[in-house]
């Protein structure tokens, strides 16, 4: 059950019950913001941390308003709540940040590739496409293969088809939804930017990250991006924060980009709220993105994003066959006192993000010991070896 709010501190509702909103809670806590939580389920990660936790449904709007009563303002989890659910929200007077036209820019992929384009933002050549002959026409201009993504609801890998051929097409093409295309960027390797921005225009940018995927699925982030050029590295968040700005950002804003050969960057992905490539500044920078988001949202003065190591590596721990994980604590503990652990309260399945840990650099470290020590940890939870 809920309790009512007695502390006169301000209210937070987040839309969504993952780790995300977990997170959150730990830096709500110290900030004295009580937070509010719409989730599915009492066994969802956040709810089971979060007191103040009502049952329902994302896509409902009677659902949405009753979470909604008395908040100082809401913000998300995640970016599927439907985009109308969110303006009506904001006509009832709710505070929702970010707000309906903002979020949609990460909700919609044609949405986003055009504002970008026209903005004059570096990304991939792309277009809408829906036939056999569109996505051939797109391929005799740009090259095989060809990405198609899903123009909503993609996340993690899924909705993205790097096609060789137009028969890989077929897939995505006979899914009945809208897609887009877009030209295969041969990158050296993906990096991201995490910039928050409050109302009042104040923004600031954490350093350039690299994230390391597989399977589509982020497995570690290295943070600050190793050799990266400095003239790339500002490159990179002078257009995030440019994003923010134009896009009317508020909160966190996480800018998902291609490395080029020959230097420069593309932007391939935006998220609105914390993401996977910040959860490193939990330990690793003076404020965690979870209180920049909640500082940014509330409309306080933003805190300093400045590392606390020359390096940090985070790697996601994945579920393995055997569900016994804490049983595993003890060696890692032992063999590296220095590793960070975070665990999300979800059910132990084979490949799923069950949680993180955090390694950051001992004085001469390099970093490539430094993310042995976070694999080691990360591998050793899952699998025991």
């Amino acid at each position: 059950m809920s309790k009512p709010m007695t502390s006169g501190m301000p209210v937070v509702t987040v839309i969504g019950g993952g780790q995300l909103a977990r997170m959150t809670q730990q830096a709500a806590i110290a900030l004295g913001v009580e937070l509010r939580l719409l989730a599915g389920s009492r066994d969802e990660s956040a709810a089971r941390v979060i007191v103040d936790t009502h049952l329902g449904d994302h896509r409902s709007l009677p659902d949405l308003r009753d979470v909604a009563k008395g908040c100082d303002v809401l913000t998300f989890d995640h970016e599927h709540v439907p985009t109308e659910h969110i303006a009506a929200l904001t006509a009832d007077g709710v505070v929702v940040r970010p707000g309906a036209e903002a979020l949609l820019h990460a909700q919609d992929k044609a949405v986003m590739r055009k504002r970008l384009t026209a903005l004059g933002v570096p990304c991939p050549a792309w277009r809408g496409v829906s036939t056999a002959d569109e996505v051939a026409e797109f391929a005799a201009e740009h090259g095989w293969p060809v990405v198609l993504k899903s123009v909503r609801g993609g996340y993690d890998g899924r909705g993205v088809w790097v096609c060789a051929d137009l028969a890989a097409a077929a897939e995505p093409l006979g899914a009945g939804i809208p897609l887009l295309a877009e030209a295969f960027v041969p990158y050296t390797r993906e990096l991201a930017v995490l910039v928050a921005r409050s109302p009042h225009g104040q923004g600031v940018s954490y350093p350039v990250v690299e994230t390391v995927q597989r399977d589509g699925i982020c497995v570690e982030v290295i943070a600050p991006a190793p050799d990266l050029d400095p003239e790339d590295s500002a490159e990179a968040q002078r257009i995030a924060l440019r994003i923010a700005r134009e896009l009317g950002v508020t909160g966190l804003l996480a800018v998902e980009m291609f490395a080029l050969p020959g230097g420069g960057v593309l932007v391939n992905e935006l998220a609105m709220r914390p993401h996977n490539s910040g959860h490193w500044t939990i330990e690793g920078a003076r404020t965690s993105q979870f209180e920049q988001h909640l500082r940014a949202v509330l409309d306080l003065p933003l805190g300093s994003p400045a590392p606390t190591a020359p390096h940090v590596v985070m790697a996601n721990v994945l579920g393995g066959a055997d569900p016994a994980i804490f049983e595993r604590y003890i060696h890692v503990m032992a063999h590296d006192p220095g590793i960070k652990v975070h665990f999300y309260g979800k059910e132990v399945r084979p490949g799923r993000k069950i949680g993180h840990v955090t390694a950051l650099a001992k004085e001469g470290e390099t970093v490539a010991e430094t993310r042995e020590r976070a694999r080691h940890a990360a591998d050793y939870l899952r699998s025991g070896s």
